[in-house]
């Protein structure tokens, strides 16, 4: 079955599969000697043969585990917790407390075999199997016998088969280990200990050895994340038949002109024998097509375009995302890559206060904004391009423009960065290693090297790829574990033997970005502590989670690129009722302390609601009023750091997703659901804000300007002292010009000037007269107000199509939020709301949902403050 497909190959080949011997290597720069190659429109190309084509191997196995007398069948790709529930034959993890009844699935050893199909023009040529992803300890047998041992899910395997299958019935067989079980040995028979993150204290279940086996991290636990331990084969399942050679990679690096784009397209590609091949990149209009002189083994070969008067590619919120197809022809292997034009560079440079930090795009220092990544699910078959799709258009709906892969997650599909492209999403990346020390041994480097290889020269030609990080939070690490503490030059050198060679592979492979030791981190061979240094390198800032620290205490630093912080609250109603009977919604229950995984996390919740609100009058209050405080609490954060731009150029909160329905510092449930963090998280993350700073002691507030455009605006600004009551003072009325990617001090007002009672509403509007957002800043906390209890009138109408939300208050209302039992979210909410100033809501449908508007008027519910007490 010949298809058009689509694949990144890596090489080196990953160790252990039949095709990892050592290749000759013949590089040839076509552009830079002359050597034949033809490059002309597309209509003048070369007429290629098409020889090459892949037989899918995706479909129903049959999955078996004899220590448990289990025999089922599991879809594949995908996972065997997803097999077993489709069976019925273990229930929901997520519900109750059900993780701990299922921890056996990973303990298992598993086998999944099928039979296929193969004709005599199937094979008749040299052939690869292909598996991308494979979690993670397996044996693959091929008509019963072995062909490759796998040991880390991150490498693709790229399996020589020829002459292994035959015309007709095949059998491909995958035999998988005890990924716990070979850790622990692993970890057992090396030289000196080497701690793990031990991820599940409140719920006392054994820790797994995570850093000597590459799957993702989290897949054992973490603070916001269930232990599933997946075991299956993820992504490319496919039989490559070959002439004579195949695609492994291509990468395209670029060089910006003043009206040109020049594109250097290198291209690795597997050649079985000596020979020649036909090879065609076509893009923009224009065609390079040659025959080219293969050597047994790995060839690369490097080919110029060059692309006048290009679109050029901008992050969300600073003009469009024009992609251009580069299409990858190798006798009939076709591959397609989508490719924005744009320069970026990370300019870190002796200033003033120490070292800058910041991200030049196209010329410009824009302030990134947004948040960090984890997996969209713990059970890795129910991720699919439209979960991501979801999650990643509402981050762009709420003004971001970068997200943080963290590093004990996963490098994600094609898809994904596909997306991140396409919406305009910058990737700070960093690679899979995450609070703890990692092995250093000759066999765990050398399947790192194969790993991030490969990874590198996947992702490469993505626009969305900003930065390439070594790993989270690897060297504070250090200072967490006895043993690291007891002998920390071991550790550090350790430590260095791994970064290092990280590093290497980004200047060798992709030398055009950054690689960043760390995260946090100082910088280039700095092993000083990176978590309380706010004059240079990126910053991981805790303490007003960890350390119960007042929310004042954000502006107590100041970063100059926040990679990290965040703060808890609960997953909404609607997600606790999917997991919790009416019984166990409760804070302290056993369920609802095994939906929270980070110690003493609802006691913090409380601690601090106690701190700021009254305390509420039941469990469904308190979670609507813990998810109020959240989103307080990083508003105070970034509002504070963006005024003070350009000391800070980054804010990246903890976290946008869950992993599972969770307690955590998601600003997104489970399954996509804003939270009112996320609402807020719009609001302050406005390319153009006013904000509100006070000083130490709250004598003089500060009204700052920002404006992460690219253009000078004029704003006019006007202040109102409020009272609880509703009634109203003008405190300031006036015009400022803000500069081009700027922040600046409006008007300073004194703490005095508003009365017991009273709290600062501003708005501000461009030139035109036009809204462009509204504000408050309370100068005591929310308990100490007697807040009205507000009547809310509401009305519903439909506005091309849209169905758009009109409120209205008698009273000053606060965090008003509108809910309804339908796949979205309205275009604000968690809003301050006065009398005699209706507010208009847009419902935006989730998932292309048709949204009825019958059963949106039915589910509306209003809820403010004031009703928690």
């Amino acid at each position: 079955m010949c298809f058009p497909y689509k694949h990144i190959v890596k090489s080196p080949h990953p160790i252990g599969t039949a095709a990892s011997s050592r290749y000759n290597r013949s590089e040839i720069d076509f552009g830079a000697i002359g050597s034949g190659c033809r490059f002309g429109r597309r209509e003048e190309a070369l007429t290629i043969a098409r020889h090459n084509s892949a037989l899918d191997l995706r479909g129903t196995f049959a999955l078996s585990a004899p220590t448990r007398d289990i025999e089922t069948e599991i879809a594949l790709p995908g996972d065997v917790h997803g097999a077993l529930l489709a069976a019925h034959l273990i229930p929901d993890p997520y519900f109750g407390e059900n993780e701990k009844s299922v921890l056996w699935v990973g303990e298992t050893a598993w086998t999944v075999e099928r039979q296929f199909e193969a004709s005599a023009a199937d094979i008749d040529g040299y052939l690869t199997l292909t598996l991308s992803e494979v979690d993670c300890i397996a044996t693959i047998f091929l008509n019963g016998e072995e062909i490759a041992r796998t040991d880390n899910s991150f490498i693709r395997h790229d399996i020589d088969v020829t002459g292994k299958v035959h015309a007709g019935e095949n059998t491909l067989r995958i035999v998988f280990g005890i990924a716990p079980d070979v850790a622990k040995a692993r970890s057992d028979a090396h030289p000196f200990p080497i701690p793990f993150t031990y991820n599940y204290q409140t719920n006392g279940l054994k820790g797994i050895h995570m850093n000597f086996i590459r799957k993702a991290a989290c897949h054992a636990g973490w603070d916001w994340g269930i232990c599933t331990m997946p075991v299956g084969v993820y992504g490319t399942m496919a039989l490559r038949k070959s002439r004579l050679a195949r695609q492994d990679s291509v990468e395209v690096t670029q060089t910006h002109g003043s009206h040109s784009v020049e594109l250097s397209i290198k291209t690795r590609l597997f050649a079985f024998a000596h020979g020649e091949v036909e090879l065609e990149h076509a893009i923009d209009g224009q065609t390079i097509a040659d025959k080219l002189s293969v050597q047994k083994g790995e060839n690369v070969f490097t080919h110029n375009v060059t692309i006048t008067n290009p679109k050029i590619w901008w992050p969300a919120g600073q003009g469009a995302q024009p992609l251009y197809d580069l299409t990858t022809d190798l006798e009939g292997e076709v591959t397609t890559r989508k490719i924005g034009l744009r320069k970026l560079e990370w300019i870190i440079e002796k200033d003033e206060i120490d070292h800058s930090f910041k991200c030049r795009i196209n010329g410009r220092d824009i302030t990134m904004m947004g948040a960090n990544w984890i997996p969209a699910d713990a059970i890795p078959s129910r991720i699919t391009p439209a979960v991501i799709r979801d999650l990643l258009e509402s981050a762009k709906a709420a003004n971001m423009n970068m997200l943080r892969i963290w590093g004990g997650g996963q490098y994600e599909p094609d898809y994904f960065y596909d997306l991140c492209d396409e919406l305009g999403i910058l990737l700070w990346h960093d690679f899979m290693f995450s609070c703890m020390s990692y092995p250093s041994n000759r066999e765990f480097l050398s399947s790192v090297e194969t790993e991030i290889t490969q990874q590198v020269r996947r992702l490469s030609h993505h626009a969305s790829i900003a930065l390439w990080c070594g790993d989270n939070e690897v060297i504070g690490s250090l200072n967490w574990y006895p043993e690291t503490r007891a002998d920390k030059e071991r550790y550090i050198a350790n430590y260095d033997r791994l970064n290092s060679m990280l590093h290497r592979i980004v200047e060798d492979e992709d030398p055009t970005r950054r690689f960043w030791p760390s995260s946090p981190s100082l910088g280039y061979m700095d092993f000083s502590d990176g978590w309380h240094s706010d004059t240079r390198g990126d910053l991981h800032y805790w303490d007003v989670w960890h350390s119960a620290k007042s929310f004042d205490a954000y502006r107590s630093v100041n970063p100059r690129f926040a990679s990290e912080f965040g703060f808890q609250s609960f997953t909404s109603m609607n997600v606790i009722e999917t997991f919790a009977e009416e019984k166990d919604r409760n804070p302290s229950s056993p369920v609802m302390e095994n939906h929270q995984r980070n110690n003493g996390g609802n006691a913090r919740i409380l601690e601090t609601m106690t701190r700021y609100f009254r305390f509420p009058r039941d469990f469904d209050q308190m979670v609507f009023l813990s998810q109020i405080q959240q989103g307080l609490a990083i508003k105070t954060a970034i509002e504070y750091w963006r005024s003070t731009k350009p000391r800070c150029m980054g804010t990246l909160y903890w976290q946008l997703n869950d992993i599972w329905p969770v307690a955590s510092w998601s600003s997104l449930d489970y399954g996509g659901q804003w939270k009112l963090m996320h609402h807020m998280a719009k609001r302050f993350f406005r390319p153009v804000n006013v904000v509100a700073v006070p000083n130490a002691d709250g004598s003089e507030i500060a009204l700052r300007g920002i404006n992460d455009t690219g253009r000078a605006l004029s704003i006019s600004l006007e202040i109102l002292a409020v009272s609880v009551e509703g009634t109203t003072r003008t405190l300031f009325a006036g015009n400022t010009a803000v500069g081009a990617d700027a922040a600046l001090t409006i008007t300073t007002l004194a703490g005095a000037d508003l009365n017991d009672g009273e709290f600062l509403y501003f708005s501000w509007k461009d030139a035109s007269g036009q809204v462009l957002g509204e504000n408050d800043y309370f100068p005591k906390p929310y308990k100490a107000y007697d807040l009205a209890q507000p009547t809310l009138s509401s009305a519903w109408t439909d506005r091309d199509g849209t169905a758009v939300l009109t409120i209205e208050a008698d009273a000053p209302a606060f965090f008003v939020t509108a809910t309804v039992d339908a796949p979205g979210y309205f275009s604000d909410n968690a809003v301050t709301l006065l009398p005699g100033r209706p507010l208009e809501l847009s419902f935006i449908a989730r998932h292309g949902a048709e949204v009825v508007s019958d059963d949106l008027r039915a589910s509306l519910k209003l809820r403010h403050l004031a009703e928690t007490f």
